[in-house]
């Protein structure tokens, strides 16, 4: 089966043949051992979501392809849910989002960031998207070019390449803005936040969180901006404690899924992110209201999450790893499915106009997750819970994956 990718260079519409099935992975094939990219320092400072091991076969492939040897093309093609696979299985009109801007907002730099989001759009038939260009734009958390933060010395750097290559994936021709933040605070985190607004972003991400708390409250403010989409993600660790600011109402909470191809109508089935490494996050907030658009019955706060998109099993290209651990990664984390719910939003077009709880009103626009659960820390199938929605994937809302993930743009 072949697909089409959409390719834009000056002003010109290229379509650029993929193989679908060169980037789809067995449906049985094990899950490797994940590391963190950002350790827990402390249950409630931030961190990102981002968890990897790297696809040693593949590396080893390329590297000998580049010494000269002979090697079979599909031992160098990178292994997981690429790009081309975020398009089938969400439907996505590629040809839209031209105009939009996507701010990601991250802390520490990563050097080599212009350069890896262009071997990942090249990869899978993307156009390119560079600072020369002014696709990409990179500023610290003062809106300025220079100067940025120090590099990162845990793993915000595969976190800030998953952004801006989920973004890619759902939104080829959107512009990306990132924020990077001086240092792993909500307060430079939340700084950032205002300066990918000012500099035009109609769309934010955030993969990162922490527990909520009296502490994190007062950034409440720095996350509502009329006229803007904010997304964040739920978490990687199930059914727990609300997190901040995926707990905040101004803001649209992605969790996390599981795509494996099938033989059904959509090509795809879909159930909620949970193995040995992480689950999707949901909660229940101790500190936020129920919004209004928000009627599921056994939570009487805001309830996490709101929409969700694929959060396992993906190929990433990042050499801000030491040798031997990549570049080509699989990854995992609800850091992937918020870019990619901002990426859908660019898509839409109407991030100036929608409210709040607009996907309430539009879940038909969504595919329905109805199978799975998040109750990672007992290992259980929901008895965290109590067997309820708020950690057991049911038909309409559920805590782990919301409303669905995007059909189309119609819900966004």
């Amino acid at each position: 089966m072949r697909i089409s990718r959409i390719a834009i260079a000056a002003g010109a519409v290229l379509t650029v043949a993929g193989t679908l099935s060169a980037a789809v992975p067995a449906a049985a094939a094990p899950v490797p051992a994940m590391r963190r990219a950002c350790p827990v320092v402390r249950p409630d400072a931030p961190r990102c979501l981002t968890l990897y091991a790297p696809q040693t076969a593949v590396d080893q492939a390329i590297a000998e392809q580049a010494a000269g040897k002979r090697v079979a093309a599909a031992l160098t093609t990178p292994k997981g849910v690429g790009a081309g696979n975020i398009e089938s299985a969400y439907k996505l009109p590629l040809t839209k989002g031209a105009g939009q801007t996507i701010g990601i907002v991250d802390a520490f730099s990563t050097p080599h960031l212009a350069s890896d989001l262009a071997v990942y759009r090249k990869q899978y038939g993307l156009p390119p998207c560079t600072t020369a260009s002014g696709c990409l734009r990179i500023v610290n958390q003062q809106g300025k070019a220079s100067p940025l933060p120090r590099p990162d010395p845990t793993g915000w750097g595969v976190e800030e390449t998953l952004d801006v290559s989920m973004v890619s994936a759902a939104c080829p021709l959107c512009k990306i803005i990132v924020v990077e933040g001086t240092q792993p605070s909500f307060a430079d985190l939340a700084a950032a936040e205002d300066t990918a607004v000012s500099l035009g972003a109609q769309v934010v991400s955030n993969s990162y969180g922490g527990r909520e708390s009296g502490f994190t409250q007062p950034e409440a403010k720095h996350y509502s901006h009329p006229g803007h989409v904010i997304v964040a993600s739920t978490g990687d660790s199930g059914f727990t404690a609300a997190q901040f600011p995926a707990n905040l109402a101004d803001v649209t909470d992605a969790g996390g899924t599981k795509l494996v191809p099938a033989k059904n109508a959509r090509g795809w089935t879909e159930t909620v992110w949970n193995d040995n490494s992480g689950a999707s996050g949901s909660g229940c907030s101790a500190y936020v209201a129920k919004p209004s658009w928000q009627h599921d019955p056994h939570c009487p706060g805001r309830t996490s999450a709101d929409v969700a998109a694929v959060a396992a099993n993906l190929a990433l290209y990042d050499s801000s790893l030491p040798k031997g651990t990549g570049p080509w990664l699989t990854v995992e984390g609800t850091s992937a499915s918020s870019p990619l719910i901002a990426g859908v939003y660019g898509l839409a077009g109407n991030a100036s106009t929608v409210q709040p709880g607009f996907e309430y009103a539009h879940a038909s626009a969504l595919f329905d997750v109805t199978k799975g659960n998040n109750d990672w820390f007992n290992r259980g199938h929901g008895a965290s819970c109590g067997y309820d929605y708020l950690c057991v994937a049911k038909t309409g809302y559920d805590g782990p994956t919301g409303l669905g993930t995007p059909d189309g743009t119609g819900a966004l």
